[in-house]
């Protein structure tokens, strides 16, 4: 029988790969399911962390367990036991089961007082009636007034809608809360918020593991604003947004129709897929069909330039001036009339005209 005469190479005359080849690409395959083991034992250990119901030392108890069993599948997996890899995927098959089938989102839990109700909402020709609007009056982070109110809005006196931005750290992300003005000065701020549980602390890794649930929380600026300006020490920015009052109006039920699903059918927040930035793109993108997608709905705290791009904002010459402009930190802690306060943050804010309207 004739042989190959050069190695590595593929012999035309019998259409097979010599076995230099083959064990290359045995290699490859087998560097490919240690990266796949790796990655998944790493997800796995974090998703029983993150999900696990036992507190302090116990907690490490289920996950210390997937990454030891994890880790002898893999070592049995490079010893050349193939059954390892069959037992590890059957381990990985459980989990998943776990993850999607038996770990829901419930509105039902003890949750902390800012989050303790739902919005909802319901509108009758032109008409809103808001319940469980929030409207704490905060003293510290840990001493409120708790107060939880209806609100009727009538759509054909909207006036106005505001982004708002909150930072509290990196440039890069904010806490983006859309504010709908109303002729009177009557304002009604919508923001998509985590709900947590008591004793629970905020963590962006978290998020992506269904440690929150999701909600949309109608409140009056006296509240959401205030509270992390002056009691978070948050630095706040306002930016006018340019809407014909068709669009307001149907961003505004666009709210009130996913805070009352939300209510029917809880979601897991998400860090990337379910958060304030892309809550609101997702909602404008239903008023506005076709928004392009940018770099910048992620990265909340750049969504002024965004605007900008679009031409949705109005009043300055570029994004610089209106953060420098927007800016209503100082403003919010200076107003000392609760009733002027929303009039207060608004005094110089590109596009917004006569009383701060």
């Amino acid at each position: 029988m004739p042989v190959c005469e050069s190695s590595g190479l593929f012999c035309r005359q019998h259409g097979q790969y010599d076995e230099p080849s083959q064990r290359g690409t045995s290699g490859m395959t087998t560097f490919l399911t240690l990266v796949l083991i790796v990655v998944s034992a790493t997800w796995g250990a974090m998703a029983l962390w993150f999900k696990s119901p036992a507190a302090g030392r116990a907690r490490w108890a289920l996950p210390a367990l997937w990454a030891a069993l994890s880790a002898t599948m893999l070592v049995g997996f490079l010893g050349g036991h193939l059954w390892c890899l069959w037992l590890y995927a059957g381990m990985l098959g459980l989990l998943l089961l776990w993850w999607f089938c038996l770990v829901r989102p419930q509105n039902d839990r003890a949750w902390m007082p800012e989050v303790s109700r739902q919005t909802y909402g319901s509108a009758v020709d032109g008409m809103v009636r808001l319940h469980n609007v929030r409207d704490f009056r905060w003293v510290s982070s840990e001493e409120f007034d708790p107060r939880w109110v209806s609100r009727d809005y009538d759509l054909s006196r909207l006036a106005s809608v505001d982004l708002i931005l909150s930072y509290w750290g990196r440039p890069a992300v904010a806490h983006a809360m859309v504010s709908f003005g109303f002729e009177g000065g009557e304002y009604a701020l919508f923001s998509v918020e985590i709900r947590r549980k008591r004793g629970d602390k905020f963590s962006e890794i978290g998020g992506f593991f269904r440690q929150y649930e999701l909600a949309v929380l109608a409140s009056t600026e006296e509240d959401s604003l205030k509270v992390r300006t002056n009691v978070r020490g948050e630095d706040g920015y306002l930016y006018r947004v340019v809407m014909d009052q068709a669009a307001a109006s149907a961003l505004f039920l666009a709210y009130v129709d996913t805070a009352n699903s939300l209510i029917k059918k809880p979601r897991f927040y998400n860090t990337i897929t379910a958060n304030c930035t892309t809550l609101v793109y997702q909602l404008a993108d239903r008023i506005v069909p076709g928004l392009p997608l940018d770099y910048r709905v992620l990265l909340s705290g750049y969504l002024p330039e965004y605007l900008f791009a679009l031409g949705a904002l109005a009043g300055a010459n570029s994004p610089t001036e209106y953060r420098s402009k927007g800016r209503y930190t100082d403003r919010a802690r200076e107003s000392q009339d609760e009733g002027s306060f929303s009039h207060d943050i608004r005094r110089g804010v590109p596009g917004v005209v006569g009383k701060a309207s």
